[in-house]
């Protein structure tokens, strides 16, 4: 029975049982401001999009859930955005108990390791690291919350958002304001948007590549090829989305009572928080379709691979494109780097896109045909389940309990993973060598 629990089943069963944790824990009348307590569907929904850091919610955070309830979701945020395994393997380190090869091998998966050599330190560096990130994160938040809401609450919500902002959740305490209104309050506070973008980038760049930046600083050539296809990647999906939005979306009428220095940010931030942070500052409804339609693009697509983000992932992308341009070079591999890219690499890469814009499409078709909504409407919900990112438009809080149940499953599948689930559903099939005969088939 011991061979049967491998890696992949370990991450899955470890989500699992978080996310079964975290609803029975808000389902008690503690956890709400009526002190009745949510049903199981809210309790469910919250917990899973809480523990898949993706901040699609049922009921708004602020107003429904007490201190206890929040506490509760932030919990499940830090275990979902560290990973359900690092934390498991802290508390064994602590515990002064010997991390096994079988340990090791799960951490491997679970944060996106090149190699199980060396694991144990850089869970260790993981674990440091985001404390100080978000420590910092906190403190430079505080004075922007204390001048609104004191001392005491003031500091609750600098932590509270800037576990949200690092770990890519996009859970927010400003329902107090209005309900489900996000961080649109504070769309022309300069220090709000860079700390609050600054955290959700260093927190999707991904572990791997922090220890790049530790080890080599500004020596690029050093770094791993994974880690310059990101930084790469990333620099792209910020510069290019940021002119879009600035000059076609934000450039219009709608948006003329805005000046040029909130354009600027407001640009900037609806840049950065569909990878996949899941804050707004600006009312996405407003947004153009074509600008809804790249803010899907930019869900689907997400973070790194072993960040706190989602999707899936710049490397994917990165990689699929690398292989579109070899072949329009008739090279005959794909190359980055002066490295040349393994073809399993490009089949996951496939696979995974594939997998994502059939859950994406199959779950907005769902949603449409149950709730009678307009398509782009639910595609752009479903995009932001799957890539775990948390943006919406208004629709999620109405939704009939199928719908609701569409979105908790895009949203675990989004975060565990494609690809993990599959290799768990068929880590028993044995490789098999043998190689059928090759005939070509043409396509395009």
């Amino acid at each position: 029975m011991k061979g049967h629990w491998t890696s992949f089943r370990i991450i899955i069963v470890g989500f699992l049982a978080v996310i079964i944790t975290g609803s029975l824990l808000l389902m008690l009348p503690i956890a709400t401001r009526d002190g009745q307590g949510a049903s199981f569907c809210e309790a469910l929904f919250t917990a899973t999009s809480a523990t898949c850091v993706t901040g699609l919610v049922v009921q708004d955070t602020a107003t429904y859930w007490s201190v206890f309830g929040q506490s509760v979701i932030l919990l499940l945020i830090q275990i979902g955005g560290m990973g359900v395994v690092t934390l498991a393997v802290l508390v064994a380190l602590i515990s002064g108990r010997r991390i096994g090869l079988q340990q090791r091998s799960t951490m491997q998966e679970a944060i996106a390791a090149p190699s199980v050599g060396g694991i144990v330190k850089l869970t260790g560096f993981i674990v440091r690291t985001t404390a100080i990130i978000e420590g910092i994160g906190a403190l430079l938040l505080f004075p922007v919350f204390y001048k609104d809401f004191g001392i005491g609450k003031g500091l609750w919500y600098a932590v509270f958002h800037a576990i949200s902002a690092f770990c890519n959740a996009g859970f927010d305490l400003m329902g107090e304001h209005e309900k489900y209104s996000s961080l649109t309050g504070y769309a022309n506070n300069p220090a709000l948007n860079v700390i609050v973008m600054s955290l959700i980038v260093i927190g999707g760049i991904g572990f791997v590549t922090w220890d790049d930046i530790r080890h080599n600083g500004v020596y690029l050539k050093k770094y791993r090829m994974q880690s310059k296809v990101i930084l790469m990647t990333t620099l792209l999906l910020l510069a290019v989305p940021f002119l879009f939005f600035y000059f076609l979306e934000l450039g219009g009428d709608k948006w003329q009572e805005m000046s040029q220095g909130e354009r600027i940010l407001a640009a900037l931030f609806q840049t950065v928080t569909p990878r996949t942070a899941g804050f707004n500052t600006i009312d996405l409804t407003k947004l153009s379709e074509a600008g809804q339609s790249l803010m899907m693009l930019l869900m689907l697509t997400g973070g790194a691979p072993g960040s706190t983000a989602g999707g899936m992932k710049v490397t994917t992308i990165a990689v699929l494109f690398m292989t579109m341009l070899s072949v329009f070079q008739r090279k005959a591999d794909a190359c980055c780097f002066g490295r040349r890219l393994p073809e399993d690499t490009i089949k996951y890469a496939a696979t995974i896109l594939l997998m994502y814009f059939l859950l994406f499409l199959t779950g907005g078709i769902l949603i449409s045909i149950l709730e009678d909504l307009p398509m782009l409407t639910c595609l752009f919900e479903t995009a932001s389940a799957i890539g775990t990112v948390g943006l919406t438009l208004g629709i999620t809080p109405g939704l009939g309990l199928v719908s609701r149940g569409v979105l908790i499953l895009l949203m675990f599948f989004g975060r565990v993973g494609c690809l993990t689930l599959v290799f768990a559903a068929f880590s028993g099939t044995k490789y098999n060598p043998a190689k059928l005969p090759k005939e070509k088939i043409t396509v395009g």
